[in-house]
């Protein structure tokens, strides 16, 4: 499996549901439409500029919905197409991996908002997600402190993103946990067990990056 291929396939699919939907559709991003989505994940990659103000936000936010509009003024189509066509080839080559978690975690946020089931399980993007999950888990899940969280898989294997005890069980699918931790409570198919204090925790903390 070559982390690469797995990115274009999944940008892919991405771009073909952004197509389908149309760019007025709801997403699971408050606020934001399939035309936000994509115009977000166009400067996200395409202009260093955006980087501070998509994890920041205030001043720096209200810069990047700037570099948002001026690509939606292009119309969808051609967003579209720049969203498809992928990034500059140095930025293709950095962290694959993450990108393919970017790429599939708003490919649901369009699916899913608009009524879509999970897609069937993929081998080869559920073992990227894993592998991301594991470097990124615990940054996700720092809200979390004092308490671990264990991610349990069907396949009965399990995944300590935050080890720490008492801890939560998240089980469920590693697309499902990804979309758990990444602040998606309300879309995401998973089961929680574990300590009541750590579970109060995990309900109300703000994960994500």
């Amino acid at each position: 499996m070559d982390v690469k291929d797995v990115l274009r396939a999944e940008r892919a699919a991405l771009c073909d549901t952004l197509e389908r939907l149309g760019p007025g559709a709801p997403t699971l991003c408050e606020g934001w439409t399939t035309a936000d989505l994509a115009a977000h994940l166009v400067v996200r990659e395409r202009d260093p500029r955006s980087g501070p103000g998509i994890m920041v936000g205030g001043a720096l936010g209200r810069y990047t919905e700037k570099l948002m509009a001026r690509e939606k003024a292009k119309g969808y189509p051609e967003l579209i197409a720049r969203l498809r066509s992928g990034p500059p080839a140095i930025v293709f080559a950095l962290m694959p991996g993450l990108n393919v978690s970017e790429n599939w975690i708003h490919h649901e946020d369009a699916r899913r908002a608009n009524g879509e089931e999970p897609r069937p399980p993929d081998g080869d993007v559920d073992a990227v997600l894993t592998r991301v999950m594991a470097r990124m888990g615990r940054v996700q899940t720092r809200a979390m402190k004092p308490y671990g969280v264990v991610l349990a898989f069907p396949d009965g294997s399990r995944l300590t993103v935050r080890a720490a005890d008492p801890s939560v069980i998240v089980r469920g699918p590693i697309g499902e946990c990804v979309l758990y931790l990444s602040g998606r409570r309300g879309a995401a198919r998973v089961e929680l067990e574990g300590d009541a204090d750590a579970l109060a925790r995990l309900r109300a903390a703000k994960l994500g990056i």
